[in-house]
């Protein structure tokens, strides 16, 4: 087996972590300070792509570069404490340690914010790249050489297909299966606590082969 199968990439948002408590409180916060009504319910229905891309449902386009970098300032204060681990993340994350890979994160997010989360969570990733979103994290994913990609929008699976990973989705985000199937997903999973079996099966099979 390579190394690149034994290095998995995970999305944060909706795969690893749920972040609707958080990011509804800090549009809240983000609502009231500049006087501005954002729809927080609505907001965290579909998340995953760039917080710009939320911003400009709400903000006029002048606006949206200042208002995105107050957001991501404010965000440590609200978001991170409410933010809970999705069912089977830590699990997921240790069954590819346990096979001798890496785990990383791959994130649309703020990076620094993104690590906070992960280290409140105490979700421990060999590596955590943000600001990248759908085609745009393959980059990373071909600099770490991941042969995996475990993610839950469609935007995830055309980040693992543009690296020529493997793409995982699980139907936890704002996508169901059937729309993850159609975008091209390998494999698609109901949540992550599939994924220690699947993950076993995967390198028992490239073992084989």
């Amino acid at each position: 087996m390579t190394s690149r199968a034994l290095t998995v990439g995970f999305d944060l948002d909706m795969t690893l972590i749920d972040s609707r408590p958080g990011i509804k409180a800090a549009f809240l916060a983000l609502s009231a300070e500049t006087g501005t009504y954002i729809d927080a319910d609505l907001a965290i229905t579909r998340l995953g792509p760039p917080l710009e891309q939320e911003l400009r449902h709400w903000f006029p386009e002048e606006k949206i570069m200042e208002t995105a970098d107050r957001y991501r300032e404010m965000y440590p204060t609200y978001a991170i404490a409410p933010t809970l681990a999705m069912p089977g993340a830590r699990e997921a994350v240790d069954a590819v340690k346990a096979a001798g890979g890496r785990a990383i994160v791959v994130t649309a997010k703020h990076e620094p914010n993104a690590k906070l989360h992960l280290a409140h969570l105490g979700i421990e990733a060999d590596a955590v790249i943000g600001s990248l979103w759908a085609e745009a994290k393959a980059v990373a994913l071909r600099e770490h050489d991941a042969g995996v990609y475990v993610g839950d929008h469609t935007g995830d699976v055309r980040g693992a297909r543009t690296a020529g990973a493997l793409s995982v989705a699980v139907a936890t985000g704002p996508c169901d299966a059937a729309e993850l199937r159609g975008a091209g997903a390998d494999v698609v999973l109901g949540d992550l606590t599939e994924f220690p079996a699947w993950l076993g099966a995967h390198t028992a099979g490239a073992a084989a082969s």
